[in-house]
């Protein structure tokens, strides 16, 4: 399950209508790749269809699809979105990681 926050939310709403997409009927993509300073990161997109391996979960009325490799290191992550001092941008509270770098976009486990 990823769960996603209210600031999160309202903050999605607004970029999918944005770029063209609808929050009630397509989907926000969740992933993981390699890369970044600590060995994986996060990835976020947009999509309108799923395909054939994706998990979906909905939370806060958000539709999250995530592929079926990523789940796997996503699994208790909330979806936040912070616009303070140090940085606007979503950021991913994963309880799996175990490292993160300080700017909170790539991680390890």
């Amino acid at each position: 399950m990823i769960k996603v926050s209210e600031i999160a939310k309202k903050k999605v709403i607004d970029l999918m209508q944005d770029e063209g997409f609808d929050a009630n009927t397509d989907y926000v993509r969740v992933g993981v790749k390699s890369g970044g300073c600590s060995g994986l990161s996060y990835d976020l997109k947009f999509d309108k269809e799923q395909k054939e391996d994706d998990k979906i979960f909905v939370d806060n009325d958000i539709k999250i699809i995530v592929d079926k490799k990523s789940f796997l290191y996503l699994i208790g992550t909330t979806l936040e979105y912070s616009g303070g001092l140090n940085g606007t941008g979503f950021v991913f509270n994963n309880p799996n990681a175990n490292r993160t770098c300080g700017c909170g976009e790539s991680f390890s486990l």
